[in-house]
């Protein structure tokens, strides 16, 4: 017969979880001896080790004592259920792992491999990495907002960097840092970026200039972002809208008679 600290040791538990599964009714609690000791046979064994191993695997207790009173068949088929939530919870865990581990690689912590493939692409262009920024935080709402969209906005931004001209659009555009509302050479890049618009609408359509269809609150929130990364952008925008084209999130044309003077 074993002492409670015996049965505890053979089982690779301790005293106090022993003591815990007689309180929750898991295990049978001998009676004292006239020593006033509690033994157990070898039959405690092995119902402490079925209880330790259903605990480790994360099985409630109030279900383990279900278990321990299931036959053959019911306690299959309950392991059979425990398994395929445990391995859920693995799956999920590993998700939680691999979103942890994004932590410290910049911007794929809260966008799509996609979108950081473009950011990536666009330093590798030699654009200002405030544009770079400003595009970055831009997409970080427009990826939460329509996350299905994302693949199908990715490879148009693709197919729209193999133009040299649109590369050479990014690269003006990073002339526009570090230059005051009142720079002249601002005036000259607005002519410039307008012509470039307009030349690309009537080549590939309006549709290729601005390809995102997001609705107008999204937009209005994208650009604030974006103006408050690059604050030459507002003024560059004013221009840009004299010369028949608004927005920065979703460029449009303005007609002639809406133009301001």
């Amino acid at each position: 017969m074993l002492t409670i600290g015996e049965l505890a040791s053979y089982a690779g538990v301790t005293v106090r979880a022993v003591r815990h599964y007689h309180a929750k009714g898991l295990l049978p609690e001998p009676e004292r001896d006239r020593s006033g000791y509690r033994r157990y046979g070898a039959d405690a064994v092995v119902e402490l080790i079925r209880i330790r191993t259903l605990a480790e695997a994360g099985v409630p207790l109030a279900r383990v004592r279900e278990l321990l009173r299931a036959d053959e068949e019911e306690f299959a088929a309950a392991i059979a259920d425990i398994d395929r939530r445990l391995r859920a919870e693995i799956r999920e865990r590993q998700r939680h792992r691999e979103r942890i581990s994004r932590l410290a690689s910049g911007d794929s912590l809260a966008l799509p491999p996609e979108v950081v493939e473009y950011l990536d692409r666009l330093r590798a262009l030699g654009v200002d990495e405030r544009i770079v920024q400003a595009e970055r935080d831009g997409w970080i709402p427009l990826a939460a907002h329509s996350p299905e969209r994302v693949p199908g906005w990715m490879a148009r931004k693709r197919e729209q960097l193999d133009d040299p001209r649109l590369a050479g659009f990014y690269l003006t555009l990073s002339q526009a840092f570090d230059r005051t509302d009142d720079d002249p050479r601002l005036v000259e890049l607005a002519d410039r970026l307008a012509a470039y618009l307009t030349r690309m609408a009537d080549e590939r359509g309006e549709e290729y200039v601005d390809d995102t269809d997001i609705d107008s609150p999204l937009a209005r929130l994208m650009d604030t972002l974006a103006f408050d990364v690059v604050p030459p952008a507002r003024r560059l925008i004013a221009l840009l809208e004299q010369r028949g084209w608004t927005g920065w999130t979703r460029l449009e044309r303005v007609p002639p008679d809406q133009r301001p003077s």
